[in-house]
């Protein structure tokens, strides 16, 4: 890492891009017609689809997203229990200059980020981020000014360029906090068609836009439920009966271009499995959000009531157990939604032991309510049958 110290110097001293990404062609971002938004106040040109780092364990995959004009690249230090990283290293050497790279820590310290920030950059094969989240922070409780200050000194060393937040559930009282604070540059956000008036999402995120935060949107499919259309893995209790519910296709497109309707988005980030999928989402992101798509919601929305949480945080605290019901339910998701079981119980695994441990199915009358309809407690059973 010595040999970087001249480009973390500049990096350190400058908030302007790097000349490769004000003035490199990028070729196949324009032969594509991909179309790009500013960042925020970053100055980051990004394409507004991003490559979501969940999905894809083939590296050609990832690989061909970029051929094809991607430029926005996401990964975590805890995807693929650490080997993301070093999958999205081996595919952008050679290329990094004309991408945008962002990674992020779930470190609960100022410490334990900047070894983590280190180990990020060693597998990422770089010498600096572009954008650093702290990830899955969705209190003011999550974000002591350590894990801020550990963002200010990786600037200060050139190690990063911006530093973002990322947040799961809650965005309606996060997304103002955060604005507030003045810390963050960049905000990752769970942001999909599910979501409820009374989460007032599109004001929320109009107000951070307009503060000049960067928005990305994350967990865009709203639970990813019509992937058993093309082969994908997936759990449900009515997979025939999801599989008539989702004949017509193009029912996560229009999730996707429902997003990237509003302006205060500047790229969704989604998770692509294999070259079709990075195809397709190409394909449309050039593509109006049209009244086709919104029937084509509107009957996705109708079949996933009762299975995927809203991340509205309504639920929090509702268990006289203590269990995190948002949290497990997002966890479920990955299974059940996006066919990702490795992943889903990997993070379930991440849980505190007494999560793990308690049964759902062991009480009579689950005390939960979810306004949305939800059904808590038997999803609950389901993520503790399958991931323990």
């Amino acid at each position: 890492m010595a040999k970087t110290t001249s480009r973390r110097s500049f990096l350190a001293g400058s908030l302007s891009l790097p000349a490769a990404l004000k003035s490199a062609p990028l070729s196949a971002a324009q032969e594509s017609g991909l179309p790009y938004a500013t960042l925020g106040k970053t100055g980051l040109r990004v394409t507004r689809l991003g490559f979501g780092g969940t999905a894809a364990t083939d590296p050609s995959v990832a690989a061909r997203a970029i051929d094809m004009g991607i430029n926005y690249i996401d990964s975590a230090r805890v995807y693929l229990n650490g080997n993301h990283e070093r999958m999205i290293g081996g595919v952008i050497k050679g290329r990094r200059q004309n991408l945008v790279v962002e990674s992020k820590t779930t470190a609960k310290t100022r410490d334990a980020a900047l070894r983590d920030l280190e180990a990020s950059l060693k597998e990422l094969g770089t010498d600096y981020l572009d954008i650093w989240h702290l990830h899955g922070c969705n209190t003011p409780a999550e974000l002591p000014d350590e894990l801020f200050e550990a963002q200010r000194t990786a600037k200060q060393q050139g190690k990063i360029r911006f530093a973002g937040v990322s947040m799961h559930f809650t965005m309606k009282d996060m997304i103002p906090y955060l604005v507030k604070m003045g810390q963050t540059d960049v905000i990752l956000t769970a942001y999909n068609f599910s979501m409820p008036p009374e989460m007032d999402m599109e004001n929320t995120l109009a107000a951070a836009r307009t503060a000049g935060i960067g928005i990305a949107a994350m967990k865009v499919m709203a639970g990813g439920f019509n992937r058993i259309q093309r082969g994908d893995r997936l759990y449900t209790d009515n997979p025939s009966g999801l599989t008539a519910q989702l004949k017509k296709p193009g029912a996560m497109i229009a999730a996707m271009k429902w997003v990237l309707r509003n302006p205060s988005v500047d790229s969704a980030v989604i998770g692509m499995a294999n070259d079709e999928q990075v195809e397709e989402d190409i394909a449309a992101v050039r593509q109006p959000f049209t009244d086709d798509d919104r029937k084509l919601l509107a009957a996705q929305l109708e079949y996933i009531r009762p299975l995927y949480c809203r991340m509205c945080g309504a639920c929090t605290g509702q268990c006289p157990e203590g269990l995190p019901v948002g949290e497990m339910l997002r966890i479920l998701s990955y299974a059940d939604g996006y066919g990702q079981f490795p992943m889903a119980r990997e993070r379930f695994r991440d849980l505190p032991r007494l999560a793990r441990e308690v049964r759902c199915e062991n009480c009579n009358l689950c005390s939960v309510h979810c306004p949305h309809g939800v059904r808590v407690q038997e999803r609950l059973t389901l993520a503790q049958n399958w991931l323990t």
